[in-house]
């Protein structure tokens, strides 16, 4: 049975009605078509423009066209391995997940999915395997249909607002447990491998892991995990958001980034010898990592609010210092096995494509594995008391990365350009506006 036979027969069994083409854009976002059943062919797949790929955030493009020509259209070909259902959909509705390609069949290098596969294909010839596990925390907070009103925490079943941090709270995760109970439901008919949640820091904020296994289908399952949280949410009276720093005086939301490297001829953990001691490549790994990821921080900290989180003394990191189980350095040993040896990449926001930023931090420890990078010795004390490292700002990511010449090999030149104009064209729409600090604090004091 073919690919396109196994999505017949699943849609078919499942009696479905509609389905939901679904690619994730650049920001990670859902773009597609929704199209009746027996309207649809997985075998010709669809058509869509390759625009959609160059979009902002604002639905904005930059000013050069970067698509291959005059706005052409590319084939969104569904992938069997994504066929789930929408379990919040009152019809029987499908959503597949559809890889952009060109007419003559080639992968559209500006697809997320498709760069995260490039990446992937450098570890699988070299006959590796990367294995990771993302952690992704974020908030719920109330309605509020005015963008200027600060967000505020929800009321939960006891009819009141958190009162002050909660780390680890059972009680205070219980207070929303209408939201969490529908979630694991609806992610357990999906195939979204959860693991645990947690109530982290921050008013309402909590955080998922997701089973460890392989970057795409881990990929997949956050941009999936992200929109059936904010439909939980929306369901119940809320927000749920992804933003990496959405309130003032609260910490800001990670998706840190668990990594391993196994040979594919035997499963072992190539972080780790024989004797249980670290390997070179674990080295290596870590020194691709510190030496790539400041060029690479735009697709840690893809929006200007993701600045925002990464200060000083506030459970984010501002260098990339790393240590053995040290959660104030951007890179983090766990304490763990030989067999599970990992690098906890914990630079990236919530905010991200999870796409490109896995596949950014694969491509720096690959680079480092290649090059025989060294990383610095590791820290035993506080990396908040080292100095900045990465870059401040959005701008100042962007040109790192359109300087950073292996990154543009790996990646390939056009998405590179393309990236960084759709960054650049982010960055001057947000210079435009005067926010309401500058109002307050400058209109009749300067």
């Amino acid at each position: 049975m073919n690919s396109a036979q196994q999505i017949n027969q699943w849609l078919d069994d499942n009696r479905i009605t509609e389905v939901e083409c679904l690619i994730p854009d650049m920001t990670g976002l859902a773009r597609g078509k929704i199209v009746p059943r027996h309207k649809y062919n997985p075998q010709e797949g669809l058509r869509l423009p390759e625009a959609v790929l160059c979009m902002t955030v604002t639905g904005d493009y930059p000013e050069e066209d970067f698509t291959a020509a005059a706005d052409p259209d590319m084939r969104l070909i569904p992938d069997p391995a994504t066929v789930r259902p929408v379990p919040w959909n009152k019809e029987p509705t499908a959503q597949i997940i559809h890889d952009c390609v060109h007419f003559d069949g080639t992968p559209a290098d500006l697809s997320p999915r498709n760069v995260l596969k490039r990446i992937i294909k450098l570890y699988e010839n070299e006959g590796w395997d990367a294995v990771v596990a993302p952690e992704m925390e974020f908030y719920l907070v109330q309605m509020e249909a005015d963008e200027d009103i600060p967000l505020k925490p929800p009321v939960g079943r006891t009819k009141r607002t958190e009162a002050g941090m909660q780390s680890f709270s059972i009680d205070a995760v219980n207070e929303y447990d209408d939201i969490f109970d529908v979630m694991y439901d609806w992610c357990e008919a999906q195939g979204l491998a959860l693991d645990t949640l947690i109530h982290e820091m921050g008013t309402a904020q909590m955080e998922i892991n997701l089973d460890h296994g392989d970057p795409l289908a881990l990929a997949d399952q956050v941009f999936l995990f992200k929109r059936t949280v904010r439909e939980v949410a929306i369901r119940n009276g809320m927000y749920a958001t992804f933003m990496a720093k959405p309130m003032q005086g609260q910490p800001g939301s990670a998706m840190h980034l668990h990594q391993s490297v196994v040979n594919k001829a035997d499963g072992r953990n190539i972080f780790s010898l024989a004797d249980g001691q670290p390997s070179n490549a674990f080295y290596h790994f870590i020194g691709g990592l510190q030496t790539y990821l400041p060029a690479a921080m735009s697709f840690f900290a893809p929006f200007v609010n993701s600045y925002r989180r990464l200060s000083r003394y506030t459970s984010a990191p501002i260098n990339l210092s790393w240590g053995f189980d040290n959660r104030t350095c951007g890179l983090r040993v766990p304490h763990s096995g030989p067999e599970a040896r990992r690098v906890e990449n914990r630079l990236a926001g919530v905010d991200v494509n999870p796409y490109l930023a896995i596949a950014a931090s694969l491509a720096c420890g690959y680079l480092g594995i290649k090059q025989g990078l060294k990383p610095s010795d590791p820290l035993t004390g506080s990396a908040y008391e080292q100095p900045h490292q990465l870059p401040r700002h959005l701008d100042d990511a962007i040109d790192m990365l359109l300087r950073c010449q292996p990154l543009a090999d790996i990646f390939g030149e056009h998405f590179i350009r393309t990236y960084g104009a759709i960054k650049e064209a982010e960055y001057r729409e947000y210079f435009d506006v005067i926010s309401p600090w500058e109002r307050r604090f400058l209109l009749l004091n300067v």
